[in-house]
């Protein structure tokens, strides 16, 4: 066994470990109208979000398989409040027609993740950062807007306002999320969350962005060490992240080990 690999968890025990804690029921945490159907839990989150999430589909056949898919679409289809709904699968799933029954159901399938896993301790390290960037975890409401405006405009996704306003009220509710952002003169630069999962082992490393100039220079590292320490003040053990390519290299390079890939499949309400 190589010296890195000494003391840290089996690969097939971060998989279970993964399975058994963040799947299921795990998933649909802050949604509401929370449902099962066969084996596949379904619920809608505030905007209207549908989404849907199993443990294990192993021992159901094709046909199986294909009539539960229109079942979870026909729920989502029938609740008026769902825009849009997700059906997120695994790599490493035994589930024989799924692909082809979620795509004739009108599921539309995105970019495959990884799924990275590590071990929290294996994180918490000192990193060396350039001169003159500041790192600090940030709770106040300017802070967090400007924090949502970079990673808006690093990831395309509108101007960050909308987010920040839900991370504010998740902030002031006392949600325990963990946020922090690197500076340089005064301008947020790199950002990301950690969200602790009550009732597991795991926190979630998410929202992970640089600007273009800083990247490649350890800050994300530097940050991604921070939310670790975290995780472990927090009595957590294990991290995951569904990781982009732009981050998975920085995340094994850190300690962190894919384990399987993602992929969200999405339906759209055709009058939303």
């Amino acid at each position: 066994m190589a010296d890195a690999d000494r003391g840290r968890a089996p690969m097939t025990g971060l998989l279970s470990a993964y399975d058994e804690q963040l799947r299921g029921e795990a998933e649909l945490r802050g949604a509401a109208d929370v449902r099962t159907i066969g084996p596949v839990v379904v619920g809608v989150f505030p905007g209207g979000t549908g989404f849907a999430s199993y443990r294990d589909l192993a021992g159901l056949g094709e046909r199986r398989i294909r009539s539960l898919v229109g079942e979870v679409r026909a729920h989502f289809a029938g609740s008026p409040e769902v825009v849009t709904a997700e059906w997120k699968t695994r790599g490493h799933d035994i589930a024989p027609g799924l692909d082809a029954a979620l795509r004739d159901a009108g599921f539309v399938p995105e970019e495959a993740e990884s799924v990275m896993l590590g071990e929290a301790v294996a994180l918490s390290v000192d990193v060396p950062i350039p001169d003159g960037i500041v790192l600090r975890e940030v709770r106040d409401a300017d802070g967090i807007r400007a924090m949502e405006r970079m990673q808006a405009e690093v990831f395309g996704h509108g101007d960050g306002d909308a987010r920040a306003a839900h991370m504010i009220a998740r902030i002031a509710a006392g949600d325990d999320v963990v946020l922090w952002i690197a500076e340089a003169e005064g301008q947020v630069i790199s950002a990301g969350r950690l969200e602790p999962v009550p009732g597991t082992d795991f926190a979630g490393i998410w929202g992970g962005a640089t600007v273009g100039e800083w990247r490649g220079r350890g800050v994300y590292r530097a940050l991604t060490a921070k939310r670790a320490q975290a995780a472990l003040a927090r009595g957590l053990r294990l991290l995951h992240s569904d990781s982009t390519e732009f981050s998975r290299p920085i995340l094994e390079r850190a300690g962190m080990r894919k384990v399987t890939t993602t992929t969200p499949y999405v339906w759209a309400r055709a009058d939303g």
